[in-house]
């Protein structure tokens, strides 16, 4: 079990640290327009952290004890060929769930 006084200094840090990050964008820099070349660069923000969350979980799945799997790699690469060819992040994230059901299925029975 984690030393109480330790929890507690990690979440409060976090918070503030959070509320940091927050008020930086809104508190400061709310009420005056933004460079054009940030602007530019924060369009891409949403685009980059849903990878860069899967990515891990796809090369070393934690329900395969780290080892890659063909299941899940096959999964994402349904998913990024239907997010490719459709433009339709709905029907790329539905693609890839339902390759990954389905060949987890097969590999188990």
């Amino acid at each position: 079990m984690i030393d109480p006084v330790t929890l507690w200094t990690v979440m409060i840090g976090l918070g503030l640290g959070s509320f940091a990050l927050r008020f930086a964008f809104l508190g400061i820099v709310g009420d005056r327009p933004m460079p054009a070349w940030l602007l530019r660069h924060l369009r891409y923000t949403a685009v980059a952290i849903l990878p860069a969350m899967v990515a891990p979980l796809v090369v070393w799945p934690a329900a395969t004890g780290g080892e890659p799997d063909l299941a899940r790699m096959a999964a994402a690469a349904v998913t990024l060929v239907v997010g490719l060819m459709w433009k339709n992040v709905l029907t790329a994230i539905l693609s890839g769930a339902t390759t990954l059901f389905v060949l987890l299925w097969l590999t188990a029975v």
